[in-house]
């Protein structure tokens, strides 16, 4: 692991490490030094709604997001049109971009291209889509998708029926969501807008450590819509 100066030069602090993936090869991997950064000089964050609190959180490797790439990392991609929501640094977006599969990545905060970039750089990967996507407002450039993914993305109480709106803007008719969750408490009213939706619940238990052992306990959340 390296840290030091953005080369940037935007006042934040990254490092930079190798994350397993489970059947795969590992991750080169440019993130945050801590949850101590932040730097918005032109007001972009606040004016889409991030705090200073939570402007750090795009750029940390969170357990959930480990999780949803070892997923990934064996999920069948046939011909699928893939979104990830929330992606942050975008793990499992890496990991199915590596595989050749159809892959957006999307997040709302306006650094997560950079940091996007750069991990595509490091892992010698070719440029993938990416848009800036906000669960509250429309996108009519994002259209639909087949397979909808998202890690920890439910850590907010308001956060389940934006959510849920935002996918079904954006899910095909035959669609399927795929959500891993660390047991965060919002899931009901996120089960209760996606089958208002018209999407049926299938949930499993993620219970084994993280590849460094670090212990883990969520659920994967699939929704499937015939």
């Amino acid at each position: 692991m390296t840290a030091g100066p953005s080369d940037t030069g935007l006042g934040y602090l990254v490092k930079q490490e190798r994350i397993a993936i489970s059947g795969g090869a590992a991750l080169n991997i440019r993130s945050l030094l801590d949850k101590q950064q932040f730097h918005d000089p032109l007001g972009e964050a606040l004016a889409l709604g991030v705090s200073s609190a939570t402007w750090p959180l795009f750029g940390l490797v969170w357990p959930s997001a480990q999780k949803m790439a070892d997923v990934m990392q064996t999920w069948p991609l046939a011909s699928l049109r893939i979104l990830e929501i929330g992606c942050g640094l975008g793990l499992a977006s890496l990991v199915v971009h590596r595989r050749l599969g159809n892959v957006t990545a999307s997040d709302y905060h306006p650094y997560t291209e950079r940091f996007l970039h750069a991990n595509l750089r490091l892992n010698g990967l070719q440029p993938m889509p990416y848009f800036r996507g906000h669960w509250e407002r429309a996108n009519p450039l994002l259209g639909e998708f087949d397979l909808i993914i998202g890690s920890d993305v439910l850590y907010e109480r308001d956060h389940p029926q934006q959510l849920a709106g935002f996918i079904q803007r954006h899910a095909a008719a035959h669609a399927r969501v795929l959500i891993i969750d660390p047991n965060r408490g919002n899931r009901a009213p996120f089960h209760k807008a996606m089958h208002h939706n018209g999407f049926v619940l299938t949930q499993t238990d993620v219970l084994t450590p993280l590849n460094d052992d670090t212990p883990y306990r969520g659920r994967l959340l699939s929704y499937q819509r015939d």
